[in-house]
């Protein structure tokens, strides 16, 4: 590892002194904001600490621990997933904080999983692990290289990234250890080149960043646009040096959907949940905005805030008449589905699907299907119904929709169903989002970064007067 290490630093310090070189903009420093302001009770401590340390056990169990690589979903066919294990690193911290771990143990399968993501191959190869810096969407957990013909994806490269750059400021501790983790996370952040996913003209969506890359086929013709999960992919790429990405970020909020679904919620609007939620796993846009959201007068929080307001008021008006749909039976996002074999009468199931629900009049997919994760992720945005909404399905349904790690991906009260599952993109976000409205861990260690803060100087962000 000795020669890596060197390796590493040469990289590091050479890459440091060329991207100081000439620049000389005014920058403003974004600080963390902290614990989210509101009054916990005993009760509420209670289970909190329930439902994290159960769903930590997902992370804790279903990982290849010598490379570093955790698990797409607790099925025993599912292979490794690439945002899963990005969301898993800053989750073994949590563990960390909250005595379920110890620090060496958790420093230490961070520091395999970037030694992994170093090492392995970075080639066009079908086989590769990844190429040009990315990596392929699922990975075999005991090879580590690409499975399923997977994508070299650009989203699910930056969530594993967002783990990394988490890692890099929580592990500073004056360790070989710990001080590997440093240097191999500015070997990987540094590796980056966003040109493979670059939309040129006759593309369907120009300028934007390409959702991934195929070896077989190239390029997949669909860019990130609009308001979804990607926020967050555009100030990574800003602040690791994307050619022409403020180009990009305006081609992004160029194609934003402001919609009124209830008085009062106005809103960029998105139907899953999870695009409300992914980007605040990691960066504290309170009080931070680009100028699209100025012009608005909210921040990018406020937007989830009302995104989680906007489901709760679908629920309640539930204009498919589903079964359980109320004030506190509410979360429609991606998640597992019944499927056509539960299809009766006019009634049609999906399986997996991006649902979401963004008033009567913006609905994706939505069919009755339930995710727990859903309402938990939003705990910062609206604590005051996300509280008695789980307690409420805890009351309803009890143990049917909880299991080993915590709660089942999704239910179904109309179709009579339960996914006795659990998906690691659900997983993760759940528990870094209870423990950011907790204590604000993750942001307190992500916001401080050099590239999170060149890349919301570089896309203009201010904050909201």
């Amino acid at each position: 590892m000795q020669t890596l290490k060197s390796l590493l630093w040469i990289f590091v310090v050479s890459t440091l002194i060329f991207s100081s070189c000439g620049d000389t903009r005014q920058t403003i420093t974004f600080t963390s904001q902290g614990k989210v302001d509101y009054q916990l009770s005993a009760e509420d401590e209670a289970l909190l600490d329930s439902i994290q340390y159960q769903t930590f056990l997902f992370f804790k169990e279903k990982v290849n621990k010598e490379k570093g690589l955790f698990k797409d979903r607790g099925a025993d066919y599912a292979p490794s997933s690439i945002a899963s294990t990005g969301f898993a690193l800053p989750s073994l911290a949590v563990a960390v904080e909250r005595n379920w771990m110890t620090r060496e143990e958790a420093a230490q399968i961070t520091y395999n999983a970037l030694a992994f993501l170093v090492e392995s191959e970075q080639s066009d190869a079908v086989d590769a692990t990844g190429y040009h810096g990315f990596y392929y969407h699922f990975l075999d957990m005991e090879t580590g290289k690409r499975t399923w013909e997977s994508e070299l994806s650009s989203i699910d490269t930056g969530l594993l990234l967002m783990g990394v750059i988490f890692s890099r400021n929580y592990y500073r501790g004056d360790n070989e250890t710990e001080r590997a983790i440093r240097e191999m996370a500015a070997f990987l952040l540094n590796r980056l080149d966003w040109s493979i996913f670059d939309m040129g003209p006759e593309t369907n969506h120009p300028k934007t960043i390409s959702m991934g890359w195929y070896p077989e086929e190239g390029i997949i013709n669909w860019g990130w646009y609009g308001f979804n999960e990607g926020l967050f992919l555009y100030i990574l790429a800003a602040g690791t040096g994307m050619e022409n990405v403020e180009e990009s970020f305006d081609a992004w909020l160029a194609t934003y959907n402001w919609k009124t679904p209830y008085p009062g919620l106005s809103h960029v609007a998105f139907p899953p949940l999870f695009g409300h939620q992914f980007s605040h796993a990691f960066i504290d846009f309170r009080g931070v905005v680009d100028r699209y959201m100025k012009e608005k007068g909210i921040d990018y929080f406020e937007n989830s805030r009302r995104a989680t307001l906007t489901q709760q008021q679908y629920a309640i008006q539930n204009p498919h008449g589903w079964k359980g749909y109320g004030e506190f039976c509410w979360g429609v996002t991606a998640s597992d589905g019944p499927g056509e074999e539960y299809n009766y009468g006019d009634y049609e199931f999906l399986g997996y699907a991006g649902r979401g629900a963004a008033g009567p009049d913006y609905n994706y997919f939505d069919d009755g299907t339930i995710a727990p994760y859903g309402p938990l992720s939003s705990l910062p945005f609206a604590p005051e119904i996300v509280f008695p909404t789980i307690r409420s399905m805890i009351e309803i349904s009890g143990d049917s929709i909880w299991g080993p790690y915590g709660f089942y991906d999704a239910f179904n009260y109309t179709a009579g169903w339960v996914n006795d599952d659990f998906i690691g993109v659900a997983q993760g976000p759940m528990l870094v989002m209870i423990e950011n409205f907790r204590s604000g861990l993750i942001w307190d260690h992500v916001m401080p970064d050099p590239i999170i803060q060149k890349g919301l100087n570089r896309l203009g962000f201010k904050y909201l007067d």
